[in-house]
């Protein structure tokens, strides 16, 4: 018989106490079973509730060494497929409102209403950042988390002030936030234990000088969008002004959706070029000039009623045809994919709703749940991608059952595959499954475990004891 997924995402996490590593196991399954639930319903009664709040505050376990199995099976499934993975890396943050919010942490100085003299109100927001990196394939599936990291701004005080007295490129990167991008790169590309096969995406804020080196050093990939305009070829000039002469390779098309949902049709200009990129000024001692590839996609005729597409990448992989300019548009696309999961973390398990006191428990809470939003997701993609599978790999037998029952009567000719559970668990979230819908996404798949959850429950306290007559 196979492994369970709670099995399958714990067994390379050692906490070294076999109590702790059978405690994690059990409340990764509970968080699983009532995804987005207050810890007490998820964990039932006092007993284990308390069992939860002791495992969050022991000493001896850290977020590292809960994700640690979760890492490790994320490697496995990074080996188990063939091509390019992309890992995806990207910034969130936790927001509390605490009596004692010295014992979490600030996130960033907020500015409220004004006071009577003019000013406005300023206090700083309760909370901790988190920067992840997400493995996905180029279809979208998603792999697991390859590396985490949990800080308060407290880590880095006194880098701002730094920067207002010399010039912010002089500041080593090692007393910089910006750290945990080449730190994320560095753990990601060796747990794939394969450099040539990851390709590191990220946003604006990845658009860091010694992470192009690093991956360079490593013998890995990258794609990034760039937000500063860096000296270019013998450093008398500028990307942006190398790109300006650059003719137009094609167009492509690119469809999305804006922050209320709406879908969107944009179609892009898209230049390329390769040239040599040079380091800042007060860096160019210490890291030496790449020869990287430009990508520039702008949105032609973009409407009045929203801000035009202009994507500014730069890659170490090779573009030397508009095909491959698009496919890195595409790759660089799927960006979103990590913000889905902190949604998922966020809106499903209802992070900013925790009630524990400190940083370090609320990481370790956290951690956990980052394995159940992993999980909803999979089960979303993998889905589409293998509809097909095997549904007993996911879905208990008892679930299996209770779900058809839950199933209308028109639906249930459909084949009993993954696609069917899926989106008979969907439908218990609200997915309404008409014709014309697309395929059900993490809000309606996490919302719907919750209530299966239920089910299994209800359907064992209605059984009678095997040993019960009549």
């Amino acid at each position: 018989m196979g492994q369970s997924w709670v099995e399958t995402e714990t067994a390379g996490c050692d906490l070294g106490d076999e109590r702790l590593n059978r405690r994690l196991g059990a409340m990764l399954e509970a968080l699983g079973e009532r995804p987005g639930k207050s810890l007490p319903t998820a964990f039932q009664d006092w007993s284990n509730t308390k069992a939860a709040y002791r495992f969050f505050s022991n000493g001896n376990v850290s977020e590292d060494k809960i994700l640690e199995g979760h890492f490790a099976a994320s490697a496995l499934r990074i080996r188990a497929t063939g091509g390019p993975v992309l890992i995806l890396q990207d910034t969130t943050e936790f927001n509390f409102k605490r009596a004692a919010p010295e014992k979490i942490g600030f996130t960033h100085v907020s500015t409220g209403h004004k006071l009577k003299d003019g000013r406005r109100r300023k206090h700083a927001v309760c909370g901790f950042q988190m920067h992840a990196s997400l493995a996905i394939t180029p279809d979208g599936l998603p792999l697991g988390l390859t590396a985490a990291k949990f800080w308060s701004r407290a880590a880095f005080k006194g880098t701002a002030a730094l920067k207002r007295k010399i010039n912010p490129t002089r500041v080593p990167i090692e007393q910089k936030e910006s750290m945990r991008w080449l730190d994320n790169l560095r753990l990601s590309t060796e747990l794939a234990g394969a450099p040539e096969r990851c390709v590191h995406v990220g946003d604006r804020e990845s658009d860091i000088y010694e992470l192009y080196c690093l991956a360079e050093e490593l013998g890995t990939g990258f794609l990034v969008r760039s937000c500063v305009d860096r000296l270019a070829e013998d450093g008398g000039t500028t990307i942006a002004k190398v790109m300006a002469q650059v003719q137009a390779s094609g167009t492509h098309e690119v469809r999305f959706r804006d922050a209320q949902g709406e879908d969107h049709c944009a179609v892009l200009t898209v230049r390329h070029a390769t040239m040599t990129v040079r380091p800042p000024i007060g860096k160019q001692r210490q890291y030496r000039h790449q020869e990287l590839q430009i990508i520039h996609a702008e949105e032609l005729d973009p409407p009045q009623d929203r801000a035009p597409v202009h994507w500014k990448l730069i890659t170490n992989l090779p573009v030397a045809t508009h095909v491959e300019a698009v496919h890195k548009l595409e790759w660089y696309a799927l960006r979103w994919k990590i913000e889905t999961f902190f949604r998922t973390l966020k809106t499903g398990c209802r992070i900013e709703e925790l009630r524990l006191a400190t940083a370090d428990r609320l990481a370790n809470c956290i951690a956990l749940c980052c394995v159940v939003a992993w999980r909803v997701s999979w089960l979303a993609m993998l889905s589409r991608e293998t509809p097909r599978a095997d549904p007993a790999a996911v879905f208990t037998q008892d679930e299996r059952h209770l779900l058809d029952q839950a199933t209308p009567e028109r639906k249930r000719q459909a084949p009993r595959d993954l696609e069917f559970y899926v989106r008979a668990v969907a439908r218990l979230g609200g997915y309404l499954d008409r014709a014309s819908d697309a395929p059900p996404g993490t809000t309606v798949i996490w919302r719907g475990f919750s209530r299966l959850a239920d089910l299994v429950e209800g359907a064992r306290l209605a059984t009678p004891p095997a040993d019960t007559c009549g």
